[in-house]
C-alpha cells in the first residue's frame, strides 16, 4: 500500500502529483482489470483521476466511462455505444442535492410534498432499474448531503417543507431501495460532508465556478470512499487484526506498572478512551474479522492483562496470540501462515512508531494505520475503511468460531500417528451440488475472496454467478463441508464451461477453495463430484488451466494431483492441462461423506 495513499492523506499534494502518483502505481504487479462507469450529476473529471489511484492502490486497474457533465440520467436511460462496449463491472452514479429537480414550497400541502418526494425518488428508481436491467452489475448510488443553508433554521429538520427534512426523507427512500434490491449499495456522502465539514464541503464557490458538488480539497476523500466500496465487492477487504497489546489495548506497561495499574475500565477518563477502543475492536468480531495479538511481552503477563477484571476483550476473543521477544515481523508473519492467510490480510496495529517502521519495511503490504493519540485510534482505523462491508453473509458471522473449530482440528491432529486415520476421526460431511440461489451471495462472494487456492483467479459478481447458474453450457458445484466440531459453510467452487466440436469437453473457468480446508480432502471429493456430472452431461475431457499470480504458487501442481497431464506451458507460467474422463475413473477421496443427507436447498442445477 502506498503511504501517500493511506489515511489520514494529504488531499492537496494528491491532487497536484496525481500523475506521478499513477505512474508508480501502473508498475504494480498483478493489477485486477474492471470497468467503471461514472454517471455524474456535475463535474466528475478529478473525481475520476482520484478514484484511480485508490483503487490502483488497492490492486485494481480500472478502465473508465465518463458521462458528459450532468448526463447522468441519459446515458442510463437511452442507448450509449460506449458505456455498452465497456461492459461495466461496476457503474457509480456521482448525484447530489445539486440534482434534486425540485423542493417544497411553503404553501404545499402535505399531500403535495408527498407527490414531490414520490416524483423526485422515481427519477432515480426507474433509472436503477433500467441500469439493473441492461448492465447486470453493481450500482453504487450517492444519497444526497444536507443543504447548505437552513431557511427555517432547526425547524427545517422536523418542518415537511424543509430542504433537511426532505433530503432526510428522500434518503430513506433510497435505503429502502437497497434493502429490496442485491448488488445496490448507498455511498454515503451525507455522512462524509458531516464529517468533512458542511460548510466547507458545500462551499457554493465551486459550484457556480466549476459545476463541482463539492470543494476540490475533499475530492480524494470522496474517491477514496468509493474505491473503498469498490475494493470490497471485489475482495480487496482486509481480514484480521494484528494488535499491540501496552499502551494499544491499555494504558501502561502489563510487565512493569502491573495489572492492577493499568488504564482501562470506567475509573479514569483515560481508562474509559481504551475501553471504547477495545469495544470498537471487539464489535469486529461479528463482521468476521478475526482478532489477534503481537505483542513483546512475556506470555504470562499478557494473559494476566487480558484478564483484567474491566477489560472488554477476553482471551477468548483471540484467535492467535503471540506474546513473546522475538520480532514483530517474524510473529506476524508466523501467525499469517498457521492461519492460512497472506501477510497482507491483517491489519497491524501498534502505538510504538517503530515498530509500525519495522512492519512497513520487513512485511511489504501490510497495512499500517498511524494511529496517533488513543483518543484517535478509532478515527483513524474507521476511516481507513480497512473492512467495508458490502455484503454480509452468516459465513461471517461465524468466521472466528471457524478458525476456533481449526485450531482444535490441529490439537486433535497432533494425537495421530496417521492423518487419514485422524481425517476419518473428523467425521466429515460434505454437500457438493450444483449453484443454488440460497448461497448465490455466498458464492459470489468466495470468487472475490479466494487469492490463494485459486486456478485461475477470475472474479464474478453476484449477476454473473446467477448467469453462469442458468446457463445450460456451464457445469457449476459448489461443495459445503462439516465435521464434529463444526460447519465451515460454503468452501469450493468449481465452474466449468461445455466447448469442443462435440461438445464433449469441459474447460474449466474457475475452480477454488477456501484455505481453511486445506488438507482435508476436500478438493478431491470436488473432483470426484465433478467427473460424475461430467460424464452425465457426455463430456469426455476435462481441460483445466492455472493462471499463475503472486498469492497462488500453493496450486502450481494442483491439476498433476489431480490426475491431469500438462499440454502445454507459456513464457509467463500459464499452463494447460487435460484429464480423460474414462469408465475406469476411481473415486480419489474417501474420508468425507459426500452428499449423505442432501438438504432441499441442496438440490441443484
Amino acid at each position: 500500500m502506498h503511504t501517500l495513499l493511506q489515511y489520514p492523506f494529504d488531499s492537496q499534494f494528491l491532487l497536484r502529483k496525481r500523475k506521478s502518483i499513477k505512474k508508480e502505481l501502473l508498475a504494480s504487479p498483478g493489477l485486477m482489470e474492471k470497468h467503471i462507469a461514472i454517471l455524474g450529476g456535475s463535474t466528475t473529471h478529478d473525481i475520476k483521476d482520484m478514484l484511480e489511484l485508490f483503487l490502483l492502490d488497492q490492486g485494481i486497474l480500472p478502465v473508465f466511462f465518463e458521462s458528459e457533465y450532468n448526463q447522468y440520467w441519459q446515458d442510463a436511460m437511452f442507448s450509449n455505444l460506449e458505456l455498452e462496449e465497456l461492459k461495466p463491472d461496476v457503474i457509480f452514479i456521482h448525484t447530489s442535492n445539486r440534482n434534486i429537480t425540485a423542493f417544497p414550497d411553503l404553501e404545499d400541502s402535505a399531500e403535495a410534498v408527498e407527490g414531490l418526494l414520490e416524483q423526485e425518488y422515481q427519477h432515480f428508481a426507474v433509472m436503477w432499474d433500467k441500469l439493473r436491467e441492461t448492465y447486470h452489475c453493481p450500482i453504487i448510488q450517492n444519497n444526497f448531503e444536507y443543504p447548505f443553508y437552513r431557511l427555517l433554521g432547526n425547524r427545517d429538520a422536523s418542518d415537511i417543507h424543509g430542504r433537511t427534512n426532505f433530503i432526510t426523507r428522500l434518503n430513506q427512500r433510497f435505503y429502502d431501495y437497497a434493502q429490496a434490491h442485491e448488488q445496490f449499495y448507498i455511498h454515503d456522502i451525507n455522512y462524509l460532508a458531516a464529517d468533512y465539514g458542511l460548510e466547507k464541503w458545500s462551499d457554493p464557490f465551486y459550484w457556480h465556478m466549476y459545476k463541482y458538488a463539492l470543494c476540490m480539497d475533499a475530492i480524494p476523500r470522496l474517491a477514496f470512499s468509493v474505491s473503498n466500496i469498490i475494493k470490497s465487492l471485489y475482495g480487496k477487504n482486509k481480514k484480521a487484526f494484528a494488535l499491540d497489546l501496552d499502551n494499544t489495548l491499555w494504558g501502561g506497561i502489563v510487565g512493569d506498572d502491573g495489572v492492577e495499574n493499568l488504564a482501562i475500565g470506567p475509573e479514569t477518563s483515560m481508562g474509559q478512551v481504551y475501553t471504547e477502543f477495545q469495544q470498537y475492536l471487539k464489535a469486529h468480531k461479528k463482521l468476521g474479522v478475526l482478532l489477534n495479538v503481537v505483542s513483546k511481552n512475556e506470555q504470562e503477563n499478557a494473559m494476566a492483562g487480558l484478564n483484567h477484571p474491566d477489560g472488554v476483550l477476553k482471551p477468548d476473543d483471540f484467535i492467535s496470540i503471540k506474546a513473546n521477544w522475538e520480532p514483530k515481523s517474524r510473529n506476524l508473519v508466523q501467525m499469517a501462515d498457521e492461519l492460512n492467510l497472506l501477510p497482507e490480510s491483517f491489519v497491524f496495529v501498534d502505538d510504538n512508531p517503530a515498530e509500525r517502521a519495522i512492519i512497513r519495511q520487513q512485511v511489504p503490504g501490510v497495512p499500517v494505520p498511524e494511529i496517533g493519540q488513543v483518543e484517535h485510534y478509532i478515527n483513524v482505523i474507521d476511516r481507513s475503511g480497512f473492512f467495508e462491508v458490502t455484503n454480509l453473509s452468516k459465513d461471517d458471522f461465524k468466521r472466528n468460531e471457524m478458525y476456533k473449530e481449526n485450531a482444535a482440528r490441529a490439537r486433535l491432529q497432533a494425537s495421530f500417528g496417521s492423518y487419514e486415520d485422524y481425517l476419518k476421526s473428523l467425521e466429515m460431511k460434505g454437500e457438493i451440488r450444483g449453484f443454488v440461489p440460497a448461497y448465490m451471495s455466498r458464492i459470489a462472494q468466495l470468487t472475490n475472496k479466494s487469492n490463494q487456492f485459486n486456478l485461475t483467479t477470475k472474479r464474478y459478481s453476484q449477476g454473473d454467478i446467477e448467469a453462469v447458474a442458468s446457463d445450460p453450457d456451464h457445469i457449476t458445484l459448489y461443495g459445503k463441508l462439516g465435521d464434529k466440531f463444526g460447519d465451515n459453510g460454503v468452501v469450493s467452487i468449481v465452474i466449468g464451461k461445455i466447448g469442443g466440436e462435440k461438445r464433449d469437453e469441459l474447460h474449466m473457468e474457475l475452480w477454488l477453495m477456501s484455505c481453511r480446508v486445506l488438507k482435508r480432502d476436500m478438493e478431491y471429493a470436488m473432483m470426484d463430484e465433478l467427473v460424475e456430472k461430467a460424464k452425465a452431461a457426455g463430456i469426455r475431457k476435462i481441460v483445466g488451466y492455472y493462471y499463475p499470480t503472486a498469492k497462488n504458487v500453493m496450486v502450481k501442481d494442483f491439476y498433476a494431483l489431480q490426475g491431469f497431464t500438462k499440454v502445454s506451458e507459456d513464457g509467463a507460467g500459464n499452463t494447460v492441462w487435460e484429464f480423460e474422463i474414462t469408465d475406469g475413473y476411481r473415486k480419489k477421496q474417501h474420508v468425507i461423506d459426500v452428499n449423505g443427507a442432501v438438504t432441499e436447498e441442496g438440490a441443484g442445477k
